[in-house]
């Protein structure tokens, strides 16, 4: 049974682990809102120009001369992962959720015969990742984003991307972060960022859009060769964006159940040093009065 003394030194120790636990809860949530800010705004530009993208590749699909980003390369035999997770930890299940998917997604597609790269973005999923998926990890990308996601960061990871599809070191590309619903429900998705996954349109029209038909000048083939890098630049920084906002949720809602459990063992600590103390206390006087008793 600890002595008083140990009782003593662990509630110190646990009531100082709730003030740390309960300031990184503050931090976070002030985090959150400017993350949450910057994801929901890249929302609507990032699925308009998937919308836009889909009506021009609908008629350039199949035809020859069509940009290799939509096109492909014809096969589907080695696949990149680009995995965005966190630089830290502290966030409950963040990181481990986007590992396990990946996880999940790799092993299937090698079992289908395919060849796996896996692309880190965050220090986390490239620590979790290596146990099992080592020889499958390539050169990825840490610290970005430590004073907020920024396009330039986003820019050069899909020109790294593209340089490795341009030097045939992969075919298909696909793209796992957490989608930010809210401070605690982050949801996994996955989407292929090459060869570009045209939307489904009709007649020309965009499915739940304006009904509008569009006419393009220059040529669609022309368009689709400036912005299909840039839509590749704008989809990972919307990635980077929603994982960074989740990223806070997550950690917010973890410090906080922390502060909790922290309190709760503060009270069970402080009943059991009051019950001991009080045991020892009435071992005392029993002492003394049996003294007394025996002069």
């Amino acid at each position: 049974m600890p002595s008083l003394k140990d009782l003593r030194l662990r509630i110190v120790s646990v009531k100082s682990t709730r003030k740390i636990t309960s300031a990184m809860k503050m931090v976070a949530a002030s985090k959150l809102r400017r993350a949450q800010t910057a994801a929901e705004s890249a929302r609507p530009y990032a699925e308009r120009m998937e919308r836009m993208l889909g009506t021009l590749a609908t008629s350039l699909a199949g035809q020859q001369g069509a940009p290799r980003l939509l096109a492909g390369t014809g096969d589907s035999n080695v696949h990149l992962i680009v995995m965005i997770t966190a630089d830290r930890g502290l966030c409950g299940g963040f990181n481990s959720t986007i590992v396990r998917n990946v996880k999940a997604l790799a092993g299937q597609l090698i079992k289908e015969g395919k060849t796996v790269k896996i692309f880190p973005v965050g220090r986390k999923g490239r620590e979790q990742i290596k146990r099992d998926y080592g020889a499958n990890l390539i050169e990825g990308f840490e610290g970005l984003g430590r004073k907020g996601i920024t396009f330039p960061e986003a820019d050069q990871v899909a020109n790294r991307i593209t340089r490795m599809f341009e030097d045939g070191e992969f075919d298909v590309c696909t793209v796992v972060y957490n989608r930010f619903r809210s401070a605690i429900q982050q949801e996994v998705t996955r989407q292929q960022l090459i060869p570009f996954v045209a939307q489904e349109v009709t007649a020309g029209r965009e499915v739940g859009g304006t009904g509008a038909v569009y006419e393009f000048e220059p040529s669609e083939e022309d368009i689709l060769n400036v912005l299909l890098p840039r839509n590749l630049a704008v989809q990972v920084f919307r990635g980077m964006l929603e994982s960074q906002a989740s990223e806070q949720g997550a950690r917010m809602t973890a410090m906080d159940n922390a502060t909790r459990n922290a309190g709760d063992m503060i009270n069970n600590l402080t009943i059991k040093y009051n019950r001991s103390r009080q045991a020892q206390i009435t071992k005392e006087l029993i002492e003394i009065i049996s003294g007394a008793e025996a002069l």
